[in-house]
Order: structure tokens, then sequence, then C-alpha cells
């Protein structure tokens, strides 16, 4: 369901969405505007806009969730790289299954009896 409720969402509306969630993350940490803007290396004016969902930057975005300590959010755009079946069982047919003997001859120290 949460899924077809952003599908649906239109860009703009998304956009509003994301403002609104710096702004409550930014009160939830009991942040100004002022503060949170400089931490994040940011104008006040353009966290403004950001909040009300005006003008959005991906960079900007990046910059106001590392002043927020929320960077692990992002962590979900990760690609992860997934194995078939195939390659899983190719892997597992080139696995060592038992050890064998080493082809250096090992020389024997003469003892000093």
């Amino acid at each position: 369901m949460e899924k077809s409720y952003i599908n649906n969402q239109s860009n703009s509306s998304i956009i509003e969405t994301i403002g609104a969630f710096i702004k409550q993350h930014r009160l939830d940490q009991n942040k100004t505007q002022t503060e949170l803007s400089k931490e994040a290396g940011i104008n006040r004016s353009t966290l403004v806009e950001f909040e009300n969902g005006k003008r959005i930057n991906l960079i900007t975005f990046i910059q106001l969730l590392r002043a927020l300590h929320l960077l692990y959010m992002l962590k979900e755009f990760q690609a992860q790289t997934q194995l078939s079946p195939m390659q899983l069982a190719k892997l597992e047919e080139t696995k060592r299954k038992r050890a064998s003997k080493s082809k250096i001859p090992i020389k024997k120290s003469k003892s000093s009896w």
C-alpha cells in the first residue's frame, strides 16, 4: 500500500514531502534554520525554500542529511549485486573440497646428534 501511495504522488508533492521531512527532523533536533543552514553550508534562504518544497537540489539534500546525521538513510540507494542460482552453483563447484600434498619438497635438516 505504501508503494502505491508514493507512485500516485506528483513530483511536486514528493518534493513537499522531502521538505517537510527535513523540517520535522530539524525541529526534532531543536535546531533553528540558521543553525542548520550553517552546519549544512547553505544559505538560510535556501533552507527555507527547501523546507517549503519550492527548491530542492540533490547536493543540498545530502548536505542537510549530513548536518542532521541522517546520511544512513541513503543506504537504501546502494546497488547490491545478487548472484543467480546458476552463478552460486558454479561458485560451489570451484570451492576446494580437500587439501592436497605440497608440491614443494620439504628439506629435512640433518640431526646434529
